[in-house]
């Protein structure tokens, strides 16, 4: 039954799977309600599964469904990209979601320009930030997440990236906090006052222990956290110590109230990346998108 399927049913899965319903695959599609009907019957019958089932007075896909459906938007942009491979899209007329992968402390200082930059030119775009939850290059692969934006790379052969910006780690203090007022706290001063570590993974030691170490300092983790953007909001109500970068610092240090500083000490720079699946490498779409965020941050590449 493989042979009845062609990508004008695989749009209508692709569809019905991002709207859960047949109405709103239908407005999505701009076809009639009967006829996204008929083609769901068609899909079912060829893939040999219900795709949606009633839950309520909803409709949820099957596990079938949804094991399939990266597979589904995967063939759609290698389709895309086929059809649009030398023709530039008209960025002013593009009316698509892009789905990027991002750390909430990088999406804290990077959303905001990203949104920005491509609603200027394209208001038909929408960018869906979605979490990290892993580092796997699956997601890429399958077409589920368009771009995977943070620190670190990933070693694979069809996994390209870019640069987008270095980023240097500060150390944030409530405003009012003694250590705040002083002028170039030293390492010893650090110590003085319990830290929040932020870590994904829960960790508590990182490239600032191995300093203290040396020196023959120790400092108190209180707290972990899973991400910057956290510890930034526990900082600004206690008396801890905490380490962000210094775009998130400078750019909410004001409004929650904070002060920072940098660290006496030579900590490695963050490079932040955005990386993407060597199939979307040729798509004009996804090439403009890639080179606005990179833009919008000034890359030296």
């Amino acid at each position: 039954m493989a042979d009845q399927l062609d990508l004008n049913l695989l749009r209508v899965f692709d569809a019905l799977l991002r709207d859960g319903s047949v109405t709103g695959a239908s407005e999505r599609l701009h076809l009639s309600i009967p006829a996204t009907s008929r083609a769901l019957s068609r899909l079912r019958r060829a893939m040999g599964d219900p795709i949606l089932v009633r839950a309520g007075r909803g409709m949820v896909p099957t596990p079938f469904a949804l094991r399939t459906a990266p597979r589904v938007r995967s063939l759609l942009d290698e389709a895309s990209a086929l059809i649009s491979a030398d023709r530039e899209p008209a960025i002013g007329e593009l009316e698509r979601t892009f789905t990027i992968r991002i750390n909430d402390g990088v999406a804290a200082t990077l959303a905001t320009a990203a949104v920005e930059a491509t609603a200027a030119v394209a208001p038909g775009v929408v960018l869906r930030f979605v979490a990290e939850g892993s580092e796997s290059a699956e997601a890429l692969r399958d077409g589920s997440v368009d771009l995977d934006i943070g620190a670190g790379d990933l070693a694979a052969p069809d996994i390209h990236s870019t640069l987008l910006y270095r980023e240097r780690v500060v150390a944030i203090v409530r405003v009012d906090s003694p250590l705040g007022r002083a002028r170039r706290p030293t390492l010893a001063q650090l110590c003085r006052y319990p830290h929040v570590s932020s870590s994904r993974r829960g960790r508590t030691r990182g490239p600032l222990d191995d300093v203290l170490e040396a020196e023959g300092l120790r400092r108190r983790v209180a707290a972990v956290v899973p991400t910057s953007a956290v510890s930034a909001f526990l900082v600004a109500s206690s008396d801890y110590v905490g380490l962000v970068p210094q775009r998130l610092a400078e750019q909410y240090g004001r409004s929650l109230g904070i002060r920072w500083f940098p660290v006496p000490a030579e900590l490695p720079e963050v490079e932040v990346r955005q990386l993407w699946h060597a199939r979307l490498d040729a798509d004009p779409a996804q090439r403009w998108l890639r080179e606005t965020i990179r833009a919008a941050f000034g890359s030296p590449n």
